[in-house]
């Protein structure tokens, strides 16, 4: 066929807006000299700001366009190699043979006692961090992270079920990502997901992006003390390994050796550049939770005397609960474009004032005004690192002036682009910047071919989107279940199975409860019915009762109106602090019968509004008719009467010789108030997301018993106020503190469940809040109608007895103390101490506690709880 010269002149046109694209620029190998790979070493183009690395076999490849490019190749440990490239229209092989750093040792003039240079060096370093942080008004770059896991090893029982699921031992499964990263000064990042592509389930590794989009000059890194900390010389000792000539710049290398190894420090290598004192690559390794992670950053010079990570390694491997496995990460930066900040004003050189003379003009520069301090110190060419760390504080806090919301701690945007997981193999090909290994190739062919698989399953099937109805099964009353009735309305069941108690009331009980939910107007508002069934086997008592609620939420403000009633049973504590699943273990195993209720037939009407997250009120009222139970059951598993003997359903305590009570009515009237004075914020996506753990919690309560309305035959008023609170100390020492207050204004007609009560235990099974509730203490012996306070502490220790062992502290055992504290108008002082031992089998917590009153001891008792670190809350 022949062509006209209209497409022939079309074609050509094609051709050449298609040159760029065609595959060109450098590739090859990087190895040692003795012919090792040397795996992600660092390739940077320093004339275009980019850069890659290798891949696991030392394998490299970077797409450039024509011309001549200079290279710089690095692997921490080996000496950089610096070429000049000529790329032309196709690939230019390139490999490379790194020989190992050789370092020189400097002459030092040492004093006093023979101090390390290291320490000088660090200090200048640590005293120029913060011009570090400062350097620049903004940056962006663009990232590609690929991230690569193995599952090694998995318990003998579930292998077979992996293997069902897909998932299998010893196989890469590999995430990829390119991602572009806007930073703005103070702390404003922003990150859009232009491309990702998954092989296999990522959703249980780690991200790396925390560790990339977090900075070594910072006091930490992603909860882990740096060695550039303003307290690293409490953690760290450092020790002075020589130096060596890298282009224009010397290198110092840095041996960084934690004073107490474990959890949340690091140990091994940092390179520091001579004069400028900033960060020329490190390669240490550290902890979290007991898992050891590895850290490599390689840092090239990306504007003027500023360095940056280039490119970041990361290694995290673990074993838990009889699963092993490693995911390994790379994350290559490149395409820097840094705006410098000009007001920044930096000396030429720092001093050591510890160890180097100091000359007099500077020595003498008087601090009598401020602004003329300032302006005498930036005048200088040379110093101290006190009055350097001064003058780069205080430019810092002119800049901070000029914030227009300084409640905003930070400010972080996380957007993924329409076609992100939408990209084919040849895209992938184009952009990435590091060849994949087989291992990795394999673990794509694999799962390409499954989603093949899974795509021609689901042709066929309803794509309207409209939600199949399930059928009802009956046996879903008793295993639990859900049936979406509409879009917008949901019926569940709760698992009976699992709603079945006992106790001496009412011997075996069986419980069927469930929710009716329908949402509305966007999904804003709700209304919710949840009704509760029961029936007691011995004592042949149904009880029944019912909560319809009506929620709206809107601009991070929520109300909450609910009307309940039926006639139920309740423990005497409203709190409920005995579980009922703890009491049927403890009535059946152990023949003590804890847990002690009453019969209420009852109407309750609440209101909750949450303005913000700051600031929630709440207050209820409720008629109830109460009447007094009695045990109809004597049966337990293992004991009898003679050996022990069930106590009636109602309390022993301190204060009322009987608590028992007539049949009556009561109105009770409630309010609450709870507060966080301090208000800080970061930002997501333009959402605020309060930092609540940065201000304390303050309550008050009033409670109130009306007498004569509606026949209640209660008259009290109780007023309560309350703090919340904890603070970290150093690397993971934590101090987390409860305090309560009260007192009855008015008790001139009370029954017993209108008493303030305690959270008592008195089972083997700890608290879920181990900083607010007692060990050892009955749970209505000090019950009070008078005034009381009760306070509880909790510190956990990086590092306290067992913890002083490393090992110990590498499996991530932590270790805390505890002090707990009553005081009634009635009764004596009771206080508890206690020490546990903290994420044992990583899910755990064992307990030791003692109790006195007034100085005499009581007893010593043990418990198990759930781990803090799950941070389970029991709202």
């Amino acid at each position: 066929m022949q062509l006209s010269p209209l497409r022939l002149l079309l074609l050509f046109a094609f051709l050449l807006l298609q040159l760029p694209l065609l595959a060109q620029g450098i590739k090859g190998t990087i190895k040692s000299r003795s012919g090792e790979p040397l795996p992600f070493a660092s390739v940077y183009i320093t004339n275009l700001n980019n850069g890659s690395s290798s891949n696991a076999n030392g394998e490299y490849e970077i797409k450039l366009p024509a011309g001549t490019h200079t290279v710089l190749v690095k692997y921490i440990g080996y000496e950089a190699q610096q070429v000049r490239v000529e790329v032309t229209d196709s690939w230019v092989q390139r490999d490379f043979s790194l020989g190992e750093q050789s370092f020189a040792l400097k002459e030092v003039q040492v004093k006093g006692r023979g101090e390390d240079p290291a320490y000088t060096i660090m200090r200048k370093a640590i005293a120029k961090k913060k011009y570090h942080l400062l350097q620049y008004d903004s940056y962006q770059m663009k990232v590609y992270v690929k991230g690569t896991g193995e599952l090694t090893n998995a318990p003998f029982f579930l292998k077979k079920k992996l293997k069902e699921e897909g998932v299998k031992l010893n196989e890469a499964y590999t995430l990829e990502s390119v991602s572009e990263i806007k930073f703005s000064q103070p702390n404003k990042l922003e990150e859009k997901v232009i491309s990702i592509r998954t092989s296999g389930d990522n959703k249980g590794s780690i991200s790396p992006m925390s560790f990339v989009n977090e900075s070594f000059y910072k006091d930490k890194v992603v909860e882990m003390v740096s060695p550039l900390s303003k307290s690293a010389f409490g953690y760290y000792k450092f020790q002075y390994e020589g130096s060596f000539r890298e282009g224009d710049i010397d290198v110092n290398k840095i041996k960084v050796t934690p004073r107490s190894r474990g959890d949340n420090v690091f140990e091994g290598y940092i390179y520091i550049i001579e004069g400028y004192w900033a960060i020329h690559s490190l390669d240490l390794k550290t902890s979290m939770m007991g898992f050891p992670i590895k850290v490599k950053q390689t840092y090239a010079q990306v504007a003027p005397a500023v360095w940056m990570p280039t490119t970041h390694q990361y290694n995290f491997s673990g074993k838990v609960m009889g699963f092993a496995g490693e995911f390994k990460y790379l994350a290559s930066c490149s395409d820097y474009q840094v705006v410098l900040n000009k007001k920044l004003v930096a000396p030429k050189e720092i001093i050591d004032e510890k160890v180097e003379e100091v000359p007099e003009a500077i020595a003498t520069i008087k601090h009598n005004n401020k602004n003329e301090t300032l302006e005498a110190l930036a005048s200088q060419d040379k110093l101290t690192r006190k009055q350097f760390r001064q003058l780069i504080l205080e430019q810092e806090k002119e800049a901070l002036k000029e914030r227009k919301e300084p409640e905003v701690v930070s400010e972080r945007r996380y957007t993924v682009d329409k076609l992100a997981t939408k990209r084919d193999s040849a895209y992938w090909d184009t952009v990435r910047p590091v060849p994949l290994s087989d291992k990795e190739l394999r673990g794509y062919q694999r799962d390409d071919s499954l989603a093949q698989v899974k795509s021609a399953e689901l042709t066929g099937k309803d794509s309207t989107g409209v939600i199949k109805k399930k059928k009802f099964n009956p046996l879903d009353v008793v295993t639990g279940g859900g049936y979406r009735l509409s879009p917008r309305t949901r019926l569940s069941i709760d698992p009976t199975f699992a709603n079945v108690y006992f106790n001496t009331v009412e011997g075996w009980n069986v419980n069927l409860s469930g929710k009716l939910r329908h949402q509305y107007d966007s999904l804003r508002r709700s209304f919710e019915f949840a009704p509760t069934l029961r029936y007691g086997f011995s004592s042949e008592d149904f009880y029944a009762k019912g909560r319809l609620s009506h929620s709206v939420k809107k601009a991070g403000k929520s109300n909450l109106l609910y009307l309940e009633g039926g006639n139920f049973v309740e423990q005497f504590n409203s709190d409920n602090p005995i579980h009922p699943h703890i009491n049927t273990l403890s009535t059946l195993l152990f023949r003590r019968n804890y847990m002690k209720i009453y019969e209420k037939t009852f109407a309750n009407v609440g209101y909750e509004y949450k303005p913000s997250v700051w600031l929630k009120a709440s207050g209820n009222l409720e008629w109830a008719q109460r009447r007094q139970l009695f045990n109809t059951t004597g049966y337990s598993f293992f004991y009898s009467d003679k050996d022990r003997v069930f106590t009636p359903s109602i309390p022993n305590n301190h204060e009322l010789e009987d608590t028992g009570f007539p049949e009556h009515e009561a109105l009770v009237l409630e309010a609450n108030v709870i507060y966080r004075p301090v208000q800080r914020y970061r930002l997501y996506n333009g959402r605020k997301i309060p930092l609540t753990e940065k201000s304390p919690e303050l309550l008050l309560l009033y409670r109130k018993g009306i007498a004569g309305v509606l026949g209640s035959d209660v008259d009290f008023d109780q007023v309560q106020v309350g703090i919340n609170h904890g603070f970290s100390f150093g690397v993971r020492g934590r101090l987390e503190f409860e305090l309560r207050g009260g007192t009855f204004l008015n008790s001139s007609q009370m029954y017993f469940m209108d008493y303030h009560h305690f959270d008592g235990n008195r089972t083997i099974l700890s608290s879920l809040k181990p900083a607010g509730s007692f060990r050892l203490l009955d749970y209505y012996q000090y019950s009070t109608k008078g005034s009381y306070f009760s306070g509880h502490t909790h510190y956990q220790f990086r590092k306290f007895l067992l913890t002083q062992i490393p090992e110990v502290r590498f499996t991530g055992l932590k270790e805390n103390v505890f002090f707990n504290y009553l005081k009634t108008q009635h009764s004596p002082h009771f206080y508890e101490v206690g020490y546990s031992l903290d994420n044992v089998f990583r899910v755990l917590r064992l307990e030791a506690a003692a109790s006195f009153n007034d100085r005499e001891f009581q007893e010593l008792g043990f418990r198990v709880g759930i781990a803090t670190i799950l941070k389970i809350s029991n709202n």
